[in-house]
């Protein structure tokens, strides 16, 4: 798929949450980069593979001193470091002040995350935590290579009627003003709810249907649970099982259900009119969280998400520069029952078979839903 940008409009809604989680599970080896111009937070948040501090001088800092040069899609493995759990993270800025840097690389760098997927040493989607976006946002550049955007947005009635706002502004911007530009070209702009999960689908159903009313080229493709014990839990904040949480369950079938339809059409080619099929194609998502956790695509071996929760894990750190490697290629899991994603993820928090996730102390604070970003 390419690169996924994740963003929101206003408020807290829980984009960092969400971001980190659905590279965690994503179906394919997945690259998460931080890419918020106001500063990133997993350097504070989280801690590297080898249980030292993640390093915030290699990262969006080191990769914007490179990118003035010119950056090849490989060269992004050499700025990224593996989280706690395994999964690779290009660390966002200190603070806002350094984001004038790379106010004319935004398109390079845009073009380098999309151009990873096909690579032919090391590829990987990116999944990219935009933060909040405006009008001045220079991460609207980055926008303009991406296969997908999703707004995250939580089911009030202000957030709805400022996620439709800019997601029609966003359309315009990249589809032009023509009626119907959005279904066909690319990026795709969907929406992913934050919501209870006692009427999800209806609060869904409705919302999408706003969306189409005003024209707005976005749909809803995805519903998170509002978890607070589970966005802790999975932050380290709170001892349980991060795969059995409703946020983790959900995040596994928004990422399974992306994958499965927009996957292949949108690495291949950009969309065209017969293309991409429900929930994208029109109506109302189906029922979210699509069932018992451990349902979600499975992930490439020694990519598996963040330690979040403190799981033990086997695996070394890898050489400087050895990140972009790709993994050993293994056989995809059987599906379950027709219709139904495959098997569960690789990584113990969020769901790998036999596993036993463990129960040690909290790290520090990580991301979670209702926060700050």
């Amino acid at each position: 798929m390419a690169l996924i940008a994740v963003a929101a409009d206003k408020g807290a809604p829980g984009v960092t949450t969400t971001a980190v989680a659905l590279a965690a599970v994503w179906p394919r080896r997945a690259l998460l980069a931080e890419a918020d111009p106001a500063g990133g937070d997993l350097v504070y948040r989280s801690v590297g593979q080898n249980g030292n501090s993640l390093d915030p001088n290699t990262g969006m800092l080191s990769l914007a001193a490179t990118a003035r040069r010119g950056i090849a899609a490989e060269q992004l493995w050499d700025h990224a470091q593996p989280m706690s759990g395994g999964l690779d993270v290009i660390v966002g800025l200190g603070n806002s002040d350094q984001s004038a840097g790379l106010t004319r690389l935004w398109p390079t760098l845009g073009g380098a995350f999309a151009a990873l997927a096909e690579s032919p040493h090391g590829g990987a989607d990116v999944i990219a935590d935009c933060g909040r976006v405006g009008v001045e946002s220079g991460t609207l550049e980055l926008f303009s290579h991406a296969s997908l955007v999703l707004l995250v947005a939580r089911a009030l009635p202000e957030q709805i009627a400022r996620v439709r706002d800019r997601a029609s502004s966003l359309s315009a911007r990249l589809h032009g003003t023509q009626r119907g530009a959005a279904a066909l070209g690319t990026p795709l702009i969907g929406v992913l709810l934050v919501t209870e999960p006692s009427g999800a689908a209806k609060v869904a159903a409705q919302v999408n249907d706003m969306l189409t009313a005003s024209q707005s080229g976005a749909r809803v493709l995805g519903v998170i649970a509002d978890d607070v014990a589970g966005a802790e839990q999975l932050a380290g904040r709170r001892r349980g099982r991060a795969e059995k949480s409703m946020l983790v369950r959900s995040i596994r079938k928004v990422a399974s259900d992306l994958h499965q339809h927009f996957g292949s059409s949108l690495l291949a080619e950009p969309a065209s009119a017969g293309a991409p099929q429900a929930p994208y194609g029109g109506g109302a998502p189906q029922a979210p969280y699509g069932g018992a956790a451990g349902q979600g695509a499975p992930q490439q071996p020694g990519h598996a998400a963040p330690q979040h929760a403190q799981q033990p894990h086997t695996q070394q750190p890898q050489a400087p520069g050895q990140q972009g490697r790709p993994a050993a290629p293994g056989a995809p899991a059987a599906p379950a029952a027709p219709g139904q994603p495959g098997a569960p993820g690789q990584h113990p928090a969020y769901g790998a078979p036999g596993a036993t996730p463990g129960q040690g102390p909290a790290q520090g604070p990580g991301p979670r839903h209702g926060a700050a970003r």
